[in-house]
C-alpha cells in the first residue's frame, strides 16, 4: 500500500532518530500529527506557543548536534516560529520547521490565513520550499534535511493542508547518507603559523564552541604556548573546571579584568573555533591567527595575519606537530609569566566575586555601606542566587539562560563544571528564550537535571508554555531573578547618562502564578532563605518556579570599565534621585 505524504514525513523522521516534534496542532498539519500519534518512538510535544515550539527544537539540535523539528500552522502558525527558528539559524543549530499552507488550489489567491512562506522564511532558511506533488516525496525532504544539517541551520519545508493525505505513486525509503567531513588547511599556512607563534613571547588564545570537542588537544597546546585561554560564553561548557589551569574566563561586557589584560598584553592572539563579535573588546595592534571551519569567519572581526581554515581538533593537531619544542633562544622553555600574570588576576577576582556572593555579606561592615547605598530595601542580591544555585545544582545539568542579567550572572557564578552544557540566545540575543530551550533539553533526558535561569521579563513573554512543562511533566528546575525590571536596559540607559524609563515591570507573585498551573512555586524574599529555598527547590520532583526577589540596583561592572560609562552612570543616577523626589509617590 503506498503512504501518504504525511506518512512518508514521520517515517522518515523517525529512522532519523527524531524523539520529539514541538508545535500547535491545527489545520494543515492534521495528518502529520495524527501521523506522529501513530508511530513508536517519535512524540509531539504540543506547546502553547509555535515561538517556544522552535526554541526547544533549536536547543534539542545544539545539544545532540542532530537535527530538531518543530511544526506551525497555515499563517500566523507558521509566523509564530520565526524568532526561534532566527535563534536557531543564527547558533548554527540544524532544525527542520514543517510549515502548514492552505489547499493548493487557493495558492496565490489571498485566501484565509494565506502567507507567502517562502518568501517569509527567505532570510533565515538555507533551504525552503513547497511541497507542489506527493512525488517530489522523498527526494525534497532529504535535500531538506541534509542541507539543515550540512549547513548547519534551517530548513523549511511547506505543506498545503490538501496535500498531507494524497498518497505517493512511487514510494520509496527516504537515504540521507550523513557523513560529517573534516577538514583541514593548507599545510603552509599551518607552517607559517607556527613559525609566527614560535617567536611570539606572549601568546593568549580565545577559544570559542567550535573548539569544544578538540578540548584535549587545546589543552596541549596552550601549555606548549604558556598561554592564557580567554573563553567566550559558550566556550564554558568544555573548557572551565579545575582541569584547566590555563582559562581566565570571559571577555566583553560580561567579562572580568583578567580576561581583558589577557588579551590586551598579548602580542599574538590566537582564535580558535569562535567568531566573537564584539569588534571594541579585540585589542589593536595585535597580530592575530584565526582558526575557524567556514573561510568567510576568517578576518571580519579583527584583522588577521594567517587565516586557517579547518576543523579546529585537527588543525590543531597539525600545529603541534611544527611548532618547536621551545622558543629559540629560550633556554629550553618558554616563560610563563605571561600565563601566570592572567592566572593570579583571575584568582583574586574570584575570590572577590566571591565575597559578593555571600549571602552574609551585606552584614559586614562594607556590605551595610554598600547596602545603604544600592539595596536598601534588601532584597536578595542576584550573585548570591547563582552561586547557590551553582553549588547546589548537579555536574551534569544542562542550563539556560534569558538574555540579559540572568545571563552575566550565570557567566560569572555557574562555573560548568563536569558534564554540564549551557544554551542560550548568545548569537541573536532574543528574550524569553531559557524556559523553551529548557523545555526542548529536558524532553531529551527526563532524568538529567535542567535549569534554566530566567529573567522576569523574559519569563513572563512566553509564561503560557509553563503549561507545557506541567502537561508533560517535565522537571525543569526555573530560577526566576525577579528584579522587577528589565535589568540589561536599565543599565545601558544608566550607563548612556539616561534616567531609568519604561524599564519597570509590575510582576504577579510568579510562584503563586505556577501554583495555579500544578507546578511547585516557591517564593524567596529573605537573603536568609536563599540556601534552603534553593535546596528544596532542587530536591523536589517535577517541575518547580523558584521566584526570588533579587536587587534591582544590582550593578554588573563590565571588565573595562571606561570614564565616560562611570560619568553617565553617575549623571543618570543623580536624574533618577531629583525625579523620585520630584514625582507623586517620590520619596
Amino acid at each position: 500500500m503506498a503512504r501518504t505524504v504525511a506518512r512518508v514525513m514521520v517515517d522518515a523522521l523517525s529512522e532519523l532518530g527524531v524523539r520529539q516534534v514541538f508545535g500547535v496542532v491545527g489545520d494543515a498539519l492534521n495528518p502529520l500529527t495524527d501521523a506522529i500519534r501513530t508511530t513508536e518512538g517519535l512524540e509531539w510535544v504540543g506547546c502553547r506557543h509555535e515561538e517556544a515550539a522552535a526554541f526547544a527544537a533549536s536547543a534539542q539540535s545544539q545539544l545532540t548536534g542532530t537535527l530538531g523539528v518543530c511544526m506551525g500552522t497555515v499563517g500566523p502558525g507558521s509566523v509564530h516560529l520565526l524568532n526561534g527558528l532566527y535563534d536557531a539559524a543564527k547558533s548554527h543549530a540544524p532544525v527542520l520547521a514543517i510549515a502548514g499552507q492552505v489547499p493548493l488550489a487557493e495558492l496565490g489567491s489571498d485566501y484565509f490565513q494565506e502567507v507567502d512562506n517562502d518568501a517569509l522564511f527567505s532570510d533565515v532558511a538555507v533551504f525552503r520550499a513547497t511541497i507542489t506533488s506527493p512525488d517530489q516525496l522523498p527526494q525534497m525532504l532529504e535535500t531538506a534535511v541534509r542541507h539543515a544539517l550540512g549547513r548547519k541551520g534551517v530548513a523549511v519545508l511547506t505543506v498545503p493542508g490538501d496535500l498531507g493525505e494524497r498518497e505517493l505513486t512511487a514510494d520509496r525509503p527516504a537515504r540521507f547518507s550523513l557523513n560529517a567531513p573534516v577538514s583541514r588547511p593548507d599545510g603552509s599556512a599551518v607552517r607559517r603559523a607556527a613559525e609566527l607563534l614560535d617567536r611570539s613571547e606572549r601568546v593568549t588564545l580565545l577559544v570559542g564552541e567550535g573548539a569544544r570537542a578538540a578540548r584535549e588537544d587545546v589543552l596541549t597546546l596552550a601549555d606548549r604556548l604558556a598561554a592564557p585561554m580567554v573563553l567566550t560564553l559558550k566556550a564554558k561548557a568544555g573548557f572551565e573546571g579545575d582541569h584547566n589551569p590555563f582559562q581566565v574566563g570571559q571577555t566583553g561586557l560580561i567579562g572580568n579584568p583578567a580576561a581583558a589584560s589577557a588579551l590586551q598584553d598579548a602580542d599574538t592572539l590566537l582564535l580558535l573555533g569562535t567568531d566573537f563579535p564584539y569588534r571594541d573588546w579585540y585589542p589593536e595592534g595585535r597580530t592575530v591567527i584565526q582558526v575557524d571551519t567556514e573561510a568567510t569567519h576568517i578576518g571580519r572581526r579583527v584583522p588577521v595575519e594567517i587565516g586557517l581554515v579547518g576543523d579546529t581538533g585537527a588543525t590543531v593537531r597539525d600545529l603541534l606537530e611544527h611548532l618547536a619544542a621551545a622558543p629559540a633562544g629560550s633556554g629550553g622553555a618558554r616563560d610563563r609569566s605571561h600565563l601566570e600574570k592572567a592566572r593570579e588576576r583571575f584568582e583574586g577576582w574570584r575570590t572577590g566575586q566571591a565575597r559578593l556572593a555571600d549571602p552574609s555579606h551585606d552584614k559586614g561592615v562594607v556590605g551595610r555601606i554598600r547596602s545603604a547605598l544600592d539595596n536598601r530595601d534588601h532584597d536578595i542580591r542576584p550573585e548570591a542566587l547563582a552561586a547557590a544555585v551553582d553549588r547546589i545544582a548537579a555536574d551534569d545539568a544542562v542550563f539556560t539562560s534569558d538574555t540579559g542579567m540572568a545571563t552575566v550572572w550565570l557567566s560569572r557564578f555557574v562555573e560548568m563544571r563536569g558534564e554540564r552544557r549551557l544554551i542560550g540566545s548568545y548569537n541573536l540575543g532574543s528574550m524569553a528564550n531559557a524556559m523553551p530551550q529548557a523545555l526542548g533539553a529536558q524532553s531529551l533526558d527526563r532524568e538529567r537535571q535542567v535549569v534554566a535561569f530566567c529573567g522576569d521579563g523574559g519569563l513572563s513573554m512566553l509564561l503560557g508554555d509553563l503549561m507545557t512543562l506541567k502537561t508533560y511533566r517535565l522537571p525543569v528546575k526555573l530560577v526566576v531573578f525577579d528584579n522587577r525590571r528589565l535589568g540589561m536596559v536599565k543599565l545601558e540607559q544608566e550607563q548612556a547618562g539616561l534616567p531609568e524609563f519604561g524599564t519597570v515591570l509590575d510582576n504577579p507573585d510568579f510562584a503563586a502564578v505556577a501554583e495555579s498551573m500544578g507546578i511547585t512555586g516557591i517564593r524567596v524574599t529573605d537573603p536568609a532563605d536563599l540556601e534552603s529555598a534553593v535546596r528544596r527547590a532542587f530536591g523536589t520532583p517535577g517541575p518547580v518556579l523558584l521566584d526570588v526577589l533579587t536587587n534591582p540596583e544590582e550593578i554588573a561592572v563590565p571588565a573595562k570599565p571606561t570614564v565616560e560609562q562611570g560619568w553617565g552612570f553617575a549623571v543618570a543616577k543623580v536624574k533618577e534621585i531629583v525625579r523620585s523626589h520630584g514625582e507623586p509617590g517620590g520619596d
